[in-house]
């Protein structure tokens, strides 16, 4: 096993660990997608001599990127904000998965960051000792079942807040009586072939209006069946003023300026959503409108029945997704389930939709941080009893980190200011003495609340596995980005509700008593 000697130890890079010995690390980052990399980097960059590891379970990094491979995967925020601050976003703004998983990779290789990576390792609990201010974290290899233990100071967990192993299907009535093949999109078979076929995606989200114009490019005919329409936006895949921003100003400083200018954009357009909920749907119908055929029925399969933003808004590059309805090879039906059929879907309507081929795009399984176990001096931590600190710690709960980005923005803009602000923490403690933190509410009569204030399907299925916050910070989970700069980056960390101390059994390891 190669080691790799700094000032502070040794660390094992890119291996397993071995079962007859515990490793020994500082920070321990659970999951390598962008929001792990995103924190190795930053705990790299202002820490450089504390030693870290990433464990992922899969055999490849890159997370949500690396899992999907249904056609047209991309990610509807753009990728100015959702890239990293610290490495300029160089393609389309709104890209492919294939490209941003490239992205991810150079990430990881430029920064040192894949040789802190051990593959197909899984957490399956972690235990707090307060007697020795460290966590113990049981661990096992995802190819073998091997399974064995490391110690850490600090557990960071960037796993995000969906299943990577299951998607989420509802019970169809018939389903066993249809002779086509059904899929999800979470599990797309590598040798599918759908060119010439009837196809039919049962969804209305952002995975199903990616998927039905890429695959009406070589199906037969792609019929999107959903059961309640969902706002559709078309914004241009290419940034014009991004390109002018980088020719005028240069790569680096183009790439800053375009992320502001993005940053307030996004926040602009959420705000006005919120604001005026009736404009801004008369605006979204008039922008569907200008790109269907004269005539179609938008009132039926693009009217939702709440306001924009209650729900995440659909983005569609070019209006992709409208210029394969106008050619035909693609459509909308507004209706219910009744039952399948042998040869595809009879609606509520009376209507039957033909198909070779069925896709569940009918969302996710959310699995709070990643699945694991986790207690506190033995007793174990029921995520529904705790309170969310400053979206990245939970209440009665030490030296635990964790990352959630936005769901009104780019995912990553929140996790580099959570990020940031854990290393100023860290940074904080060294400079004080401290070994320990633990997020305690000062006024258990606080009035609690979801831990997000989001409609999605997903999120209100679990909502009572989840940590609940307050109603006023630092107990907040703020969808704010201009509010969270100001948090995150420039108050100060200390806070009467974050108690911090020094124990005697770290104090005696440092001294050696």
């Amino acid at each position: 096993m190669p080691l790799e000697c700094e000032a502070d130890g040794c660390h094992h890079y890119g291996m397993s660990l071995n079962a007859a010995s515990t490793d020994t690390l500082d920070v321990l980052i659970v999951g390598a997608g962008i929001s792990g990399i995103g924190a190795a980097y930053y705990l790299q960059r202002d820490h450089p001599k504390r030693s870290y590891a990433i464990l992922e379970t899969r055999a490849n990094l890159g997370g949500t990127w690396d899992l999907f491979r249904y056609p047209g995967i991309r990610s509807d925020s753009d990728l100015h904000t959702f890239g990293y601050a610290f490495k300029p976003w160089r393609d389309d703004a709104i890209a492919g998965g294939d490209k941003i998983l490239d992205y991810l990779r150079e990430a990881a290789s430029e920064n040192g960051i894949d040789r802190h990576i051990r593959f197909q390792t899984k957490v399956i609990g972690a235990s707090w000792s307060s007697a020795d201010s460290r966590w113990t974290v049981e661990i096992e290899r995802s190819d073998t079942g091997e399974r064995s233990t490391l110690t850490c100071s600090w557990l960071f967990c960037a796993t995000g807040y969906y299943r990577y192993d299951e998607g989420f299907t509802p019970r169809f009535e018939g389903r066993e009586s249809f002779r086509g093949q059904i899929v999800h999109p979470q599990q797309w078979p590598e040798d599918l072939d759908y060119a010439g076929k009837r196809v039919v995606v049962i969804g209305s989200g952002a995975t199903a209006v990616t998927l039905v114009p890429a695959l009406a490019e070589t199906a037969e005919h792609v019929v999107m069946l959903q059961r309640t329409p969902t706002y559709i936006l078309p914004v241009p895949a290419r940034d014009k003023l991004a390109l002018k921003l980088t020719a005028w100003f240069g790569e680096e400083r183009g790439f800053a300026l375009t992320r502001r200018k993005n940053i307030l954009q996004q926040r602009a357009v959420w705000k006005f959503c919120q604001k005026y909920p009736k404009a801004a749907r008369r605006i979204i119908r008039r922008l569907n409108a200008k790109m269907l055929p004269e005539g179609y029925p938008i009132d039926e399969h693009l009217n939702p029945p709440y306001e924009p933003w209650d729900q995440r808004l659909c983005a569609v590059p070019d209006g992709d997704l409208f210029h394969a309805i106008s050619a035909g090879k693609a459509e909308i039906a507004t209706d219910r389930i009744e039952t399948f059929t042998e040869n595809g879907i009879r609606l509520a309507s009376g209507r039957t939709l033909e198909a070779d081929i069925v896709v569940t795009a009918t969302g996710l399984n959310v699995q709070a941080m990643g699945g694991m176990a986790v207690d506190v001096d033995g007793q174990q931590v029921s995520l529904a009893d705790t309170v969310a600190y400053k979206g990245m710690m939970l209440s009665g709960v030490p030296n635990f980190a964790y990352s959630i980005g936005y769901t009104n923005s780019s995912w990553t803009l929140k996790v580099g200011l959570l990020c940031e602000h854990f290393c100023r923490l860290l940074a904080h403690m060294d400079a004080h003495g401290y070994d320990v933190a633990r997020p305690v509410v000062a006024d258990p009569q606080m009035p609690l609340r979801p831990f997000l204030n989001f409609d999605a399907g997903y999120i209100l299925r679990v909502i009572d596995q989840l940590p609940r916050q307050g109603d006023q910070a630092p107990w907040l989970t703020s969808m704010n980005y201009s509010g969270d700069v100001k948090l995150l980056r420039r108050l100060p960390v200390e806070d009467a509700q974050l108690r911090l101390s020094k124990t005697r059994a770290a104090a005696s390891v440092r001294t050696g008593v």
